[in-house]
């Protein structure tokens, strides 16, 4: 696949008891840290079932490259969120490149050893 395809990350996870306005507060600042530091980005959301107790992430790269700088400038961000939530799973639509995936599955095995899977993107397009 092309260097430049956009790549699409969903992560989910679900929110320790007694955490859920811990877990908005800290996913308040790394989404301001982000959009502060990686302008690159075409989306960058969290989102929270009505229930609260699962959160989600949604995220837009324009290419591989960017996912890999998010990774590098948000990973050490990401520990303030092992003791509010655990990791379910991480999708990627798109091909990241293999140092990438690798990088997803430390970050699953961090936030509580969910599942990392790439999806090959079969048809359509993006304007």
């Amino acid at each position: 696949m092309p260097p430049s395809e956009t790549i699409h990350y969903v992560d989910h996870s679900d929110i320790l008891p007694g955490r859920l306005e811990d877990a908005k507060a800290a996913m308040r600042e790394l989404a301001a840290f982000v959009e502060t530091v990686e302008p690159q980005l075409l989306a960058y959301h969290f989102h929270v079932d009505r229930a609260g107790s699962t959160m989600s992430l949604v995220a837009v790269h324009p290419d591989a490259a960017s996912l890999e700088l998010h990774l590098e400038l948000g990973g050490p961000r990401f520990r303030a969120f092992v003791p509010l939530i655990r990791m379910r799973s991480i999708d990627v639509y798109g091909d990241p490149g293999p140092s990438v995936m690798d990088r997803l599955r430390a970050k699953a095995a961090l936030l509580g050893d969910g599942t990392v899977t790439a999806h090959t993107r079969v048809a359509g397009f993006t304007r």
